[in-house]
């Protein structure tokens, strides 16, 4: 399989719980290959009931709690007709969902319901893969063109609806129009946390939305995701016909509403506590990331891996990439730069400043309202400069310098 782009590459923020089917799990093959919800629910259920007594059947059930909560956010964007902009500003928005020919009205209290759905089955999944004791022989392996979840809601599992297709439709930036090429890993007990990793980063997302009222914002440009929702201006600024699907500039009418998104994001604070969870999110994260590492460095085989150690040569058939000491080096060196900044013990640079850094622990921690603009322009997020150790772009460059012409950005999205 061709290289995955950098674009192509940030669809694993949000749609790789891939975790599978092994003979110690035995439920977990009904789970992994179901046809159908109903099935794939039933055998997820009886996972859940063997999980306390069973490391692997812990294991796929974290692994089954991530992608149904991929699943219950693609449902309710489905329901409402939702129409995908593809754009790095909106990471939780990227899913290939189905066009509904039929959707129904969406008010501001249904969306946050949605969210609120969403990151609390990610929260079960973290919980359950935290059990999976960290010496567990976990070794569970799957093509992923039959692991699936149920993006148009009509009951089944179908092979467009693949973990694989919906990777592939990220990549074209279009929704999935057949089956992926074949693609079978073996995962083990590094990738699980991996995977809680990624539960706790997109919590992260989410409750940083949900610390904040977006009413404004939601009612004055989210026609342009869910442009027959019945949202406030739909009659006003949406063309009768709906416009076109895809690229978020694609006609210039949601070229214009991507504009007042920008502009109304000035979102005052609802929910502190949720902003601050969303700091601690991102440090487990960081906590997960570095266990990770450590147990892909101690394997000693070289099974279908899904992230590879140095010592686990050959190139990842999805990403194309090699991982080599000098990579792994430098991201633990990235996770330590990021828990300063998230902790405060170093300082991020604003343009605005000179001798100044944002201490990011209180912006967090501290919440006030989050308007987008002044906080670039420096205003917002004035009451969070601080004097102290500020992080130069010398201390990234030296570390973008190991990953080579792939790019940091396909690395960090890759590794978590």
């Amino acid at each position: 399989m061709k290289r995955l782009s950098s674009l192509a590459a940030s669809a694993l923020l949000l749609l790789l719980p891939l975790v599978s089917t092994g003979a110690a799990a035995p439920d977990s093959a009904a789970l992994f290959e179901a046809k159908t919800v109903a099935d794939r629910n039933s055998a997820l259920a009886a996972l859940e009931t063997a999980a306390p007594g069973d490391p692997a059947s812990a294991y796929a059930a974290g692994a089954g709690e991530f992608f149904t909560a991929l699943e219950i956010l693609a449902n309710g964007l489905h329901r409402h007709g939702f129409e995908s902009p593809q754009s790095f500003m909106l990471p939780l928005m990227r899913l290939p969902v189905p066009d509904n020919p039929n959707p129904e009205p969406l008010t501001y209290e249904e969306f946050r319901a949605i969210l609120v759905a969403f990151r609390d089955r990610l929260e079960k999944s973290a919980a359950t893969l935290g059990s999976v004791p960290a010496d567990a022989d976990i070794g569970m392996v799957i093509d992923l063109t039959r692991l699936g979840i149920d993006l148009n809601e009509d009951g089944n599992i179908a092979p467009d609806e693949s973990a694989a297709a919906i990777m592939a439709a990220l990549s074209r930036g279009s929704a999935p129009d057949g089956p992926a090429p074949s693609l079978t890993f073996r995962f083990d007990r590094a990738d699980g946390y991996w995977l809680q990793g990624y539960a706790e980063f997109l919590m992260a997302q989410a409750d940083f939305w949900l610390a904040h009222d977006f009413k404004t914002m939601f009612d004055g440009s989210f026609h342009m995701l869910f442009p027959r929702a019945k949202l406030p201006l739909q009659d006003v600024l949406v063309p009768p016909d709906g416009g076109m699907s895809g690229s978020i500039f694609a006609s210039e009418w949601r070229f214009a509403d991507f504009i007042s998104l920008v502009h109304l994001v000035n979102w005052p604070v609802v929910e502190p506590e949720r902003r601050q969870a969303a700091r601690r999110h991102l440090l487990e994260m960081i906590r997960l990331s570095r266990e990770d590492w450590k147990a892909i460095r101690a394997e000693t085989d070289n099974d279908h891996e899904w992230l590879p150690g140095p010592q686990q040569k050959g190139p990842n058939p999805l990403t194309g990439l090699e991982v080599g000491e000098e990579q792994v080096t430098a991201w633990l060196a990235t996770l330590d730069m990021a828990e300063d900044l998230l902790e405060g013990r170093v300082l991020l640079p604003h343009f605005r400043i000179t001798g100044k850094g944002i201490n990011m622990k209180r912006f967090f921690d501290e919440p006030k309202t989050f308007d987008l603009v002044l906080s670039i322009t420096g205003p917002a997020i004035a009451p969070y400069f601080e004097d102290g150790r500020i992080l130069t772009s010398q201390d990234f460059d030296q570390i973008q310098r190991e990953f080579g012409g792939a790019g940091f950005l396909t690395f960090a999205l890759w590794f978590n």
